[in-house]
């Protein structure tokens, strides 16, 4: 399902309050496999993963007389799915602490909308395989930030790192991918050369 826009997300926030389970549904339909892969990222097991999201979701509908007042929903939701996996770590003795360099991420690839169709097939396989070839932590950063729509602060907070951290990161992952464009469209960096002078 496509990225809920802000209005959606309240809509949501007080259906759920109102206790309408069809809300908590729409939700995870939107939510629950990007949360997974967060999940899976942190416990490296597909069956534990399904069922942190599981215990997220419980944990939502426990909460439902907050949920409607809360400022960042989907903050919350990987907040929740954070501290569910590190609970689960700790509960086993697996580690302690996770480390970005470790996470297990799911192969990134950008859907194309009937919008995004001036841009090639190929093109947008170059710009996942760029994304894909990020480092973990750069990965997993420029996925909270760009496809999630998590603040650089909120994502500081969810990994343990600081906002400037987050900052460099994101350049990072942009520059390789404005690299990356420029591979495919070399004519273009000329013209913004040539602009510049």
């Amino acid at each position: 399902m496509k990225k809920l826009s802000i209005i959606q997300i309240k809509d949501l926030q007080q259906r759920i309050d109102k206790n309408e389970e069809g809300a908590l549904k729409e939700l995870y339909d939107a939510y629950g496999n990007r949360l997974f892969h967060f999940a899976f990222a942190i416990v490296h097991s597909r069956e534990t993963a399904e069922e942190i999201i599981e215990d997220v979701f419980i944990k939502v509908w426990e909460k439902r007389s907050r949920i409607a007042v809360m400022e960042n929903l989907i903050y919350y939701l990987f907040t929740i799915t954070k501290n569910i996996s590190c609970n689960y770590l700790r509960k086993y003795n697996r580690k302690k602490n996770i480390s970005l360099e470790e996470l297990s991420l799911p192969y990134y690839y950008i859907n194309s909308s009937p919008e995004d169709l001036f841009v090639t097939r190929e093109t947008l396989q170059r710009i996942n395989h760029a994304i894909n070839e990020l480092p973990p932590k750069c990965r997993i950063i420029f996925k909270l930030v760009k496809e999630d729509g998590l603040k650089y602060k909120e994502v500081a907070a969810l990994l343990n790192l600081s906002a400037k951290t987050i900052e460099n990161q994101m350049g990072i992952a942009l520059k390789k991918l404005h690299a990356s464009i420029d591979m495919i469209f070399p004519q273009e960096k000329k013209y913004r050369a040539d602009k510049k002078s």
